[in-house]
């Protein structure tokens, strides 16, 4: 076969492309007039791509490239006019001249649209990066302006509320906190809110003792290099936020105490201990310890001066410890709907309802993955579930972590009634809305709704992408939001990894970060990026290459830490060195199911 022959089958499989194209969008399967105007040249291209991933295009692009024409591989903001290029060029080859009409987003109008879609949804840029940084909010910002302050001079783009923890009044002074740095510091950051949605936690795990417990900081050698410290308040001024490091006393008791004073007791293992009353601190008197030691309520304190005995007392109000689970591979599990159940091992479920939906056989996940099971069996409303996967020496499933049926089919809306109270807040306060576990169309034309029946239907709305079905449903759902002014997505990559499983992780970001870009939409790359950093103040090489790898995205959100104001700086300088070495990547073009189950009758 001649190059001519050859470059003539590349022209009519080309032209035939073409016409799937422009009838993808006159077929009548999307309502363009209900769309928003900023969203429907946007809507179209993305009906454009979705009928390019139709087909298994690999053959094709290698044929492109060897007459030295573009692959089609990074077609996606512009698909159409990408398409009528090439098709141009193969015309050219054979002497005729153009036989259509050239349609579609030109590659810069394309990119004019999505830099749109980003100003409109994150603002516009602080710094030269393209990129934005969005940060969870820990409590310690309601109280904490310097924190804020710092993470806005760090460069912080917008900040994340999630409304699944702490409560109004704590989210009125992180913002409150926000708008002072921003008028101090002359930049602009947003304000995106995560209604909490459905999510399954575990609860009715009994707590563990009341204890504290107390050591001192010892060497390589086991020397002591600094005592154990605790502080002892009265009655009047205990905090329980500190109980674990503040003993509280009766008042009377506190004012009998000097420097130098000894505090003898037996501790709970039997040990005698002694604690020295050193000095006068903010909560009262500080007490040091050379030895380990564990204390109850019902630890009787002898206070000593001189040798003499003073009297006897008891420390007061000690909360009891976080209790947990210790689960082994192997270990039988009853996750159960009746609060009071506890027979052996059991835990309970924040939406018990859902275990009347689970079936035998389907899996079971903790905690983020770190604990998994099986469904053994159902009875009595009870999913007897053995455990599968946990770490060597055990894994501790505590209190209101999160629960997982990734082979479940659960019908779940996104929406609780707390959402729709919380609503109230966010309609107000924040620039943006986030629905959490975002499943289908009905999902967010509720959400839609309920913003329109606010008078805010030109608040910004993200779409998390966090189950298998919210990826399926990605395109409808997306055109749905596409009825409002400004929309997003975020990849949220903890719970998806668990519910796809995480082999399929990376495949399935990719896909939503083509149909997003396809769409104009700007995407938020979410979850445990620069964790360690965050948490302990150093990151690991993996998250350093996975924070360079969100360049592809439009936004990267850390989650909250210690050391976050450290991570947004090392994130942003990332994200700058990267900005100036590449954008995106070409993609061979192999069929999409996501794009077939679109067209299919």
């Amino acid at each position: 076969m001649t190059g001519v022959e050859t470059s003539a089958d590349v022209l009519r499989e080309v032209a035939e492309i073409r016409r799937e194209l422009v009838q993808a969008v006159t077929a009548g399967r999307v309502d363009f007039a209900r769309l928003h105007a900023n969203h429907r040249d946007s809507a179209q291209n993305l009906i454009h791509y979705l009928a390019l991933r139709r087909h298994d295009l690999r053959a094709l692009q290698g044929r492109l490239t060897k007459l030295g024409l573009s692959s089609l591989g990074r077609s996606e903001s512009h698909v159409l006019a990408n398409v009528d290029a090439v098709l141009g060029t193969l015309h050219k080859l054979h002497g005729k001249t153009d036989e259509f009409k050239r349609q579609g987003l030109d590659f810069g109008s394309a990119t004019g649209l999505l830099d749109a879609h980003l100003i409109r949804l994150l603002g516009r840029k602080n710094s030269p990066r393209d990129v934005r940084i969005m940060v969870t909010m820990p409590t310690e910002a309601a109280s904490d302006g310097a924190l804020v302050e710092d993470l806005v001079r760090n460069g912080m783009d917008c900040i994340r509320i999630n409304c699944a923890h702490d409560n109004p009044q704590i989210w009125a002074a992180i913002i409150a906190n926000l708008r002072r740095a921003e008028q101090k510091l002359g930049r602009s950051c947003k304000v995106s809110m995560d209604l909490a949605g459905p999510k399954l936690r575990t609860t009715n795990i009994p707590p563990g003792p009341a204890v504290v417990k107390i050591k001192p900081q010892r060497d390589d050698w086991g020397r002591v290099v600094a005592p154990a410290r605790l502080s002892l308040c009265g009655e009047s001024s205990a905090d329980p936020a500190n109980a674990h490091s503040i003993l509280s006393v009766s008042d009377q008791q506190l004012d009998a105490l000097n420097a130098g004073d000894t505090l003898a007791f037996v501790d709970c293992r039997g040990s005698r201990r002694q604690l020295a009353v050193v000095e006068k601190n903010a909560q009262g008197w500080c007490v040091e310890s050379l030895q380990s030691a564990y204390i109850s309520p019902d630890t009787l304190f002898t206070h000593l001066r001189n040798g003499e005995t003073l009297g006897e007392f008891s420390a007061r109000d000690i909360p009891c410890r976080e209790g947990f689970l210790l689960l082994h591979k192997g270990d039988q599990l009853l996750v159960s709907p009746d609060p009071d159940c506890q027979e052996g091992l059991v835990v309970g479920c924040s939406l018990p309802g859902v275990l009347a939906q689970v079936k035998a056989g389907e899996d079971i996940w903790f905690d983020d993955g770190k604990i998994g099971g099986i469904v053994e069996a159902v009875a009595n409303g009870n999913l007897e579930v053995r455990i599968c996967h946990a770490a060597e020496k055990g894994s501790k499933l505590r209190n209101d972590k999160g629960i997982n049926f990734p082979s479940s089919q659960l019908d779940l809306g996104a929406l609780t009634e707390k959402d729709i109270a919380d609503l109230e807040f966010v309609v107000r306060y924040a620039d943006i809305v986030s629905l959490s576990f975002a499943n289908n169309v009905s999902d967010v034309r509720t959400l839609c709704q309920l913003l329109r029946n606010h008078g805010r239907e030109d608040l910004s709305v993200v779409l998390k992408i966090e189950t298998v079905s919210g990826f399926k449903n990605l395109v409808p759902m997306l055109l749905e939001a596409m009825t409002l002014p400004s929309c997003g997505v975020m990849i949220a990559r903890g719970d998806l990894a668990i519910e796809a499983g995480f082999e399929r992780l990376a495949e399935l970001q990719e896909e939503i970060l083509w149909l997003c870009e396809a769409a104009h939409v700007p995407v938020i790359w979410a979850t445990q990026v620069l964790d360690s950093l965050a948490r302990f103040g150093a990151p690991t090489r993996a998250e350093v290459s996975d924070a360079a790898l969100a360049q592809r995205a439009d936004c990267v959100m850390l989650n909250k830490g210690p050391y976050i104001a450290s991570a947004v700086k090392t994130l942003d300088s990332i994200l700058r060195r990267m900005g100036d070495h590449e954008f995106k990547k070409q993609s061979r073009l192999r069929r999409l199911s996501i794009a077939r189950d679109f067209f299919a009758d």
